[in-house]
């Protein structure tokens, strides 16, 4: 029986961003590879070698586009899977591969969602040049992060993570956390004077604020076999995100960025729920 690598599952996600990619350019809409996606291709030439996830930035009106062209295909071999303001998810989506497993952690116990190979889909939210403004927005953006990791079986890992869990129990957290995105998609028009912003993230505040440059204009970036869209000043964001880009993280660290439990190729997630994990 074959063992199943992080290759093997990086292939699979490759599969799913090149479908991905496919539908976008057919249809004029823009993503940015970012994060270790966009550092992987510049550093690697592709995926970081230890990783396995593929993430993409989409501004909500693209997102919309792509999701109806997404629903128009009706392809039979990807799904989307949303995450909105439900309790157990955070503002972004998943494109899954059917057929496959990728199992996490946080979400074992969960039989009731989708468990296949994905790429996601993070989106990139505008925020005005105000200081006030972006504080506000970020730590609504904070809340949501926390709300959500606290639905999963997140374990925190300090004091004051404890503290915030506890004080959540005390909160109509639902009904903030819609408030909170509703605030982070109000300044999505503006089209002067502003900065795009993620922060439903551990990302910290400076790390999730970027100039409105970093993402005006997609050129194609190779990454593996293929060409992927990234930004023309794919090395400046990420001097910006990660300071010394090229220095390669401890052993440590490498070990830490696998993602899933359990993961397979070639066999659906549901024959492993069926046994019991």
């Amino acid at each position: 029986m074959k063992t199943i690598t992080v290759r093997d599952v990086q292939e699979k996600i490759l599969k799913t961003m090149k479908y991905i990619d496919k539908l976008c350019r057919e249809n004029g809409i823009v993503y940015y590879i970012m994060g270790g996606t966009a550092l992987g291709a510049v550093r690697h030439g592709g995926f970081i070698p230890w990783d396995d996830d593929l993430d993409i930035f989409m501004t909500p009106d693209q997102y919309v586009l792509f999701k109806r062209a997404f629903e128009k295909e009706k392809s039979q071999k990807f799904i989307i899977q949303e995450w909105q303001t439900v309790p157990e998810h955070l503002e972004y989506a998943k494109v899954r591969m059917n057929g496959t497993t990728f199992i996490e952690e946080n979400f074992k116990a969960r039989k009731d969602m989708h468990h296949c190979i994905y790429v996601d889909i993070m989106i990139l939210h505008k925020v005005p040049k105000n200081a006030l403004v972006q504080k506000v927005v970020y730590y609504e953006s904070k809340f949501v992060t926390l709300y959500a990791l606290s639905q999963r079986n997140w374990k925190p890992k300090t004091s004051a993570q404890h503290l915030a869990l506890f004080l959540l129990k005390l909160l109509p957290c639902k009904f903030i956390a819609k408030r909170c995105y509703s605030n982070i998609y109000k300044y999505d028009n503006l089209i002067e004077n502003f900065k795009y912003c993620y922060w439903i993230t551990p990302a910290k505040f400076k790390n999730g604020l970027f100039d409105e440059d970093f993402f005006n204009n997609p050129i194609d970036i190779a990454f593996e076999d293929t060409y992927l869209l990234g930004s023309e000043k794919i090395k400046e964001y990420l001097e910006y995100r990660y300071g010394d880009y090229m220095k390669l993280p401890s052993k440590e660290q490498q070990k830490a960025a696998v993602h899933a439990f359990l993961y397979d190729t070639e066999k659906d997630y549901k024959e492993y729920l069926e046994k019991g994990l």
